[in-house]
């Protein structure tokens, strides 16, 4: 991965470009690993995710995938990955407002049939908000809202998950439990997770630590 955010052309020479370990940097991310992204706020870490995941392509150089340059794949191709390979956790979580706790879960486990109704309320359970599975995304905390959508995450298989700022709005406790069930699912796959932090780090047995 040899990439820099087109926005930041002109700007390679720069701090805090110029040192960053990630753009510019021929960097390899590997299954079984878990990176800690450690970013300045606007330095592209979000930026990043999207582009791994194929939902932004704003930037030169390549990312490849299985040794195949992303920018190739076809919209079938990115539907095969994004459900079987590659978990996203986005920092703006991105529910549907209207549909409760379940059905923003229920929504990406029909299309995946990865979790059984059993694993999706015992992940409630765990994360304390099985009593909200009912309730409106739009009437919950935004802590709550931050843990129905890593339980919606998890539901399907992957070889790495990327996930943007998870506990963000978390407290240590959660933070724990989060990083715990997290820790669960990937270990079991083999699978890599990368996650983004400028504060807040969740609680995972990090590997390497890149600087954005």
């Amino acid at each position: 991965m040899q990439t820099l955010p087109r926005v930041f052309a002109g700007m390679e020479h720069e701090q805090p470009l110029c040192s960053s370990e990630v753009w510019m940097a021929d960097v390899t991310l590997r299954r079984g690993s878990y990176y800690m992204i450690e970013a300045e706020s606007g330095t592209g870490k979000s930026s990043l995710c999207s582009y791994i995941y194929g939902a932004r392509g704003d930037y030169s150089g390549r990312i490849l995938f299985d040794g195949r340059d992303i920018s190739t794949l076809s919209v079938a191709d990115w539907c095969s990955l994004r459900t079987r390979a590659i978990a996203y956790l986005p920092q703006e979580l991105q529910l549907f407002g209207e549909l409760t706790a379940m059905e923003n879960i229920e929504i990406k486990n029909r299309l995946t049939g990865c979790k059984s109704a059993e694993w999706i309320m015992d992940a409630l359970t765990r994360l304390e908000i099985a009593h909200k599975a009912d309730v409106p995304a739009c009437r919950l905390s935004v802590g709550q809202q931050q843990r129905v959508a890593i339980v919606r995450a998890l539901c399907q298989p992957f070889d790495f998950m990327l996930i943007d700022e998870p506990v963000s709005h978390l407290d240590a406790r959660n933070n724990a439990i989060v990083a715990e069930l997290i820790d669960s699912e990937a270990r079991a796959r083999g699978a890599a997770v990368i996650a983004t932090s400028v504060g807040n780090k969740i609680l995972l047995p990090i590997n390497q630590t890149l600087k954005l």
